[in-house]
C-alpha cells in the first residue's frame, strides 16, 4: 500500500508494510519506508518472525506480487525460517480480502488526514491506528471480538463469560428469548486464502497464514 503525501505542488509516497495474521486478523508487523525494497520486506518479516517465536515448518506467508515480495533475498531468509511461501494469483486484486479490508478501515479512518506533512507524521498515525485496530476494533468475523484477543487465546474465556451471561439473562426472562436458549457467536474453525479444492488439507495453514503487502 502507498500512503500520498503532499509537498508544494507534488506528490510523494510512503510505502506502508503489513503483515497480519488472517485469522486472528492480528497485524504482528508494519513498517512505512520511503520506498519498496527488498531489504526492507527480508528486515520486517525477520523481526516479526522473532517476536512472535515462529518455529520452522510452522508458518505460511501469502503476499502479493511485488517486487520485494519476489525476490531471491526474501526467498532466502523464508527458506532459512523454515516459512512456505505463497503469492496471491497474477492481476487477481482480491486474492487477500482480510488484507484488502485492514487497508479499507485503515483508509476510512475518522483521523486519517488527506495528506501527511512528512514520513514522521505517518508512522505516528499508523502507531495509532495499529493500537486502535488490534485492541479495540471488534470484526464480525472472529465473533465481534478483537484481534489481539484471539491472537493471543483470550476467545475461549470470552465466550465462556457472553454464554454465562446469556443464560442467566434467559433464566430470568425466557420469554424474552421466546424459550429458547440464546448461544453466542462462535469463532470460525478456519481462515484460508484460495483454498484448496481438496479434502486433504494441511493443517499447518489453518491458523497461521500471515499476509505482507
Amino acid at each position: 500500500m502507498s500512503v500520498g503525501v503532499n509537498f508544494a505542488l507534488t506528490f510523494r509516497y510512503f510505502y506502508l508494510y503489513v503483515i497480519m495474521d488472517i485469522f486472528s486478523r492480528y497485524v504482528v508487523g508494519w513498517m512505512i519506508a520511503h520506498r519498496e525494497q527488498a531489504a526492507l520486506a527480508k528486515r520486517l518479516i525477520n523481526d516479526s518472525c522473532a517476536k512472535q517465536q515462529i518455529e520452522a515448518e510452522q508458518l505460511a506467508l501469502h503476499a502479493d506480487r511485488g517486487s520485494s515480495m519476489k525476490s531471491k533475498v526474501v526467498a532466502h531468509l523464508l527458506s532459512d525460517l523454515g516459512v512456505t511461501k505463497t503469492h496471491s494469483r497474477p492481476h487477481v486484486s482480491n486474492d487477500n480480502p482480510y488484507s484488502e479490508a485492514q487497508f479499507k478501515t485503515l483508509k476510512y479512518c475518522p483521523q486519517f488526514p488527506k495528506r501527511f506533512g512528512s514520513i514522521q507524521d505517518a508512522r505516528v498515525f499508523c502507531q495509532y491506528f495499529s493500537n486502535w485496530y488490534n485492541k479495540e476494533h471488534r470484526h464480525s468475523g472472529i465473533a465481534l471480538m478483537t484481534p489481539e484477543q484471539v491472537h493471543y487465546g483470550i476467545d475461549q474465556q470470552i465466550l465462556k463469560h457472553r454464554s454465562d451471561v446469556l443464560a442467566a439473562a434467559f433464566e430470568n426472562n425466557p420469554i424474552r428469548f421466546k424459550g429458547k436458549l440464546p448461544v453466542p457467536k462462535s469463532l470460525p474453525t478456519a481462515a484460508w486464502i484460495n483454498r484448496p479444492e481438496t479434502d486433504q488439507l494441511e493443517p499447518n495453514l489453518l491458523t497461521c497464514v500471515s499476509h505482507f503487502h
